[in-house]
């Protein structure tokens, strides 16, 4: 069975994103690393490529120099349970210059965008109240980091 793994594309920060991503993730942590020897596109001994889990999900990065860049795309969806794990994971993937985007979603310092997603949310959404669910929505709309308890109230008409 074949395995599908996300890839990510790095100028130069390869190794500064993947030891920050590894340390906002509780069970972060890198699998392989190797580095540039002589000869290659970039001076010997940078970091070339890594693999690297995170909540489980094993990703590989490369620093393949500025022939691509990252765009929102490509994102990484955090589902989160409680505002807590919203607020924290929010926090930290900002940290450093990321920038708060729309509903959600951020772009962090190295330029992968992500989205932390509450739970509540896709509940809030898919309401089989029709009323409910545009309430939550257009709620959402006015977000950046979700409130679960905002987005609620919303739904609820309050």
């Amino acid at each position: 069975m074949a395995t599908l793994t996300p890839f990510l594309w790095f100028d130069h920060r390869l190794e500064e994103a993947v030891t920050f991503y590894t340390s906002v993730f509780d069970d972060g942590r890198v699998v392989h690393s190797a580095r540039y020897g002589a000869g290659g596109p970039q001076p010997a001994g940078t970091m070339m490529s890594m693999t690297f889990e995170l909540a489980g999900q094993r990703f590989m990065a490369l620093n393949g120099g500025p022939m691509y860049t990252l765009t929102p795309a490509f994102s990484i969806f955090v589902s989160a349970k409680t505002q807590d794990e919203v607020d924290r994971y929010w926090t930290r993937l900002l940290e450093g210059g990321g920038s708060p985007q729309p509903c959600g979603w951020l772009t962090d310092r190295f330029g992968v965008s992500w989205q932390v997603i509450p739970d509540a949310l896709g509940r809030c959404l898919t309401d089989p109240d029709p009323a409910r669910a545009r309430r939550a929505l257009q709620a959402m709309l006015q977000m950046q980091k979700i409130d679960i308890a905002a987005l609620e109230r919303a739904a609820a008409g309050a």
